[in-house]
């Protein structure tokens, strides 16, 4: 039996060739780069997710769970219950605004403050492991925020 015909050469399929997608090594490279992260923030206790939930708060404690959502593109469905863990393991406490009680900030407790001097030599670390120069790292963030611009 004869191999099935690829149409690349007419165009036919070529937009649907995995190595023509840009989303592919977007995935592919985010997933690579988590697992990176992975083994430095187990001693930590952490995920990757709350991992950059942490980072938010170290830059801006008090952030309205709205806010810290929409900074971290995570819909409620999944930054509830990793408050909800973050809660649990004392690193933060959510409140009730005084103001509108319909809105919850978020609070690093002074466990999750002391957390971030254990985290100071995370992204060294990571950047240590990509075989990328500083110049191309900075050009490549700024691409991708481009692509998260709203």
């Amino acid at each position: 039996m004869a191999p099935a015909k690829t149409r690349d050469s007419d165009g036919g399929n070529a937009a649907l060739r995995l190595g023509n997608q840009l989303c592919f090594p977007l995935y592919a490279a985010s997933r690579k780069v988590v697992r990176l992260y992975t083994p430095l923030l187990e001693p930590l206790g952490l995920t990757y997710t709350q991992y950059i939930t942490l980072l938010a708060l170290w830059e801006q404690d008090g952030l309205a769970i709205k806010d810290l959502g929409q900074l971290l593109f995570l819909d409620s469905g999944t930054l509830t219950p990793l408050l909800k863990k973050l809660e649990q393991q004392g690193l933060i406490r959510r409140n009730r605004s005084g103001l509108d009680e319909r809105v919850v900030t978020v609070h690093l407790t002074e466990a999750g403050h002391a957390l971030k001097q254990r985290a100071m030599d995370i992204p060294g670390q990571v950047a240590s492991c990509l075989p990328l120069k500083l110049t191309d790292a900075v050009l490549l963030k700024g691409l991708l925020e481009r692509i998260l611009e709203p």
